[in-house]
């Protein structure tokens, strides 16, 4: 089904930050706006916050002035319901109340056309529910939006039981016009994006609970070795943790408390406290005028005698990294093994989701050290390590020295099953391939919207692809016999791939 034409007026209700900024982007794809608020002033006020904010794209020579307004002269406050009775489509963005919302679709039906589509912006609420109410849901898609919806490239189409694959495929089709990446969904807690999103938190505030490293230092290690914009503590604090913590709640119950979305005491405890983030000054962080942000934890400058690696068989994930270590000038030897370096007294090998010390004494290798996996080990700038209990001062050295020869800064962590971003990965493939097992959405569009989203280096799996199709399936199973949890159980999907030896695009 094509597109709605730009001759088809759109109407918006919600003049909040989501709303308006929904309104801006059909009045800037040439659509006519109506933006209708309850609240007495509010869609006028939505308005003018559209203006102000582009005022300073027009000030900075970046629109010209006439396009700013005949994109204004576009949207039309409006007081009532029926004043949005010629539109095509209607998008609610009013507060995450289901009753609330069921009765405005309702009212909705009364005004419009029988051919209007109704979508709601929905982050966590069930399409299905919300159209259980109307005389007609075939009609009622999920268009949600991700805030601030002008800059953000993702539109979640969602499909309840009832929508029709006419009014999700013109969606789909106008959010693409739109100048948006659309991806369809079914309706079912969290959608893609809040869904297999969870991990991304849960391992941090995991890790920190148990008192692996900092917050600034686990940020900085998702940031700088992992590639993502923004570490969790970060951006939990921008979200607000009133919100992240009731979306990983309402997943969690969603999905009669399964454990994969267990939500964190760590976060309980600053809602319960008040430190919702930067929107009250504090949170993990402190935003006061003046506050400095924590440094990371770096390991000192490390000397050691040795001056020749030897690489032991293909080293795998690590190869990157080994070329980029022969460049900073190191004697390099090669010969058989299972995918060890060697350096001085240190044993160093990628994480396979056991802890140093358990895998040292299994492997008969007291002096070993495990590296964290890096997004692009070649330009890297951190990265994480754990050294086994068994090894000497001597190996810890030597292994910190063999990294900083290529500056990187390396952060000591704790000895942690899985280190700090291949277990987050690995999580966030297992999400991701749960999600496409039970028909939320299709493999492609799961990796779209965790990047355009999300803003991630890279889909999770195509990164596990990337990875080798096992890996992320050993360093899960090993997490699981580690803490004895359903949460780290490897996805029917994962394990078949495993087995079958082939990738999710393979």
């Amino acid at each position: 089904m094509q597109a709605l034409s730009t001759s088809t007026p759109v109407a918006v209700i919600g003049a909040g930050a989501m709303g308006s900024g929904i309104a801006q982007v059909a009045a800037q794809a040439g659509h006519q706006v109506f933006l209708l608020d309850q609240r007495e002033g509010a869609a006028e006020a939505g308005r003018q916050s559209i203006v102000k904010q582009l005022q300073r794209r027009v000030d900075k020579g970046r629109i010209e002035q006439s396009a700013l307004d005949a994109l204004i002269n576009r949207i039309t406050p409006v007081n009532q319901l029926d004043d949005l009775a010629s539109a095509g489509l209607v998008i609610e963005a009013i507060v995450e109340d289901r009753d609330i919302k069921r009765s405005l679709l309702t009212s909705l039906e009364q005004v419009c056309d029988d051919d209007t589509i109704l979508a709601t912006n929905t982050s966590s609420i069930s399409v299905t529910a919300l159209g259980a109410k109307m005389k007609n849901p075939s009609r009622l898609v999920g268009m949600h939006f991700f805030n601030p919806a002008p800059l953000m490239a993702l539109v979640e189409v969602v499909k309840g039981l009832a929508t029709s694959d006419a009014v999700a495929q013109c969606v789909y089709a106008t959010a693409a016009q739109w100048g948006k990446k659309p991806v369809t969904a079914t309706s079912t807690p969290g959608f893609i994006v809040n869904r297999v999103a969870r991990p991304f938190y849960a391992e941090s505030l995991r890790l920190l609970q148990e008192q692996t490293t900092d917050s600034a230092t686990l940020d900085a290690i998702m940031r700088e070795a992992g590639g993502f914009r923004m570490g969790a503590f970060e951006l939990t604090d921008l979200i607000g943790h009133d919100v992240n913590y009731a979306v990983t709640s309402s997943v969690f119950n969603s999905y009669y408390q399964d454990t994969r979305f267990l939500p964190s005491l760590v976060q309980k405890d600053l809602v319960d406290a008040g430190r919702l983030g930067r929107k009250t000054g504090q949170g993990f962080y402190n935003y006061a005028e003046g506050a400095q942000k924590p440094l990371p934890a770096t390991t000192e400058k490390a000397n050691s005698v040795a001056d020749t690696l030897i690489v032991e068989g293909d080293p795998g994930p690590l190869a990157p990294l080994v070329k980029r270590l022969a460049a900073s000038g190191l004697n390099i030897i090669e010969r058989d093994g299972s995918g060890r370096l060697r350096f001085g007294d240190a044993v160093l090998a990628l994480t396979d989701g056991r802890m140093a010390t358990e895998r040292a004494a299994i492997e008969a290798c007291n002096n070993l050290v495990l590296l964290d996996l890096a997004f692009d080990y070649t330009n890297t700038t951190r990265l994480a390590i754990a050294v086994a209990g068994q090894a000497s001062e001597q190996a810890r050295i030597d292994a910190c020295a063999l990294l900083q020869k290529t500056g990187l800064a390396v952060s000591q962590i704790a000895d942690r099953p899985g280190l700090v971003v291949m277990r987050t990965v690995a999580t966030l493939t297992n999400e991701a391939a749960d999600a496409a097992l039970h028909g939320v959405a299709s493999i492609g569009d799961i990796d779209l919207a965790m990047k355009a989203g999300l803003n991630y280096p890279e889909g999770p799996l195509r990164w596990s692809d990337n990875l080798g199709f096992s890996l992320v399936h050993t360093v899960l199973t090993h997490l699981q016999q580690s803490y004895g949890e359903e949460r780290y159980r490897p996805a029917l999907l994962l394990r078949q791939n495993r087995f079958a030896g082939k990738g999710f695009y393979s």
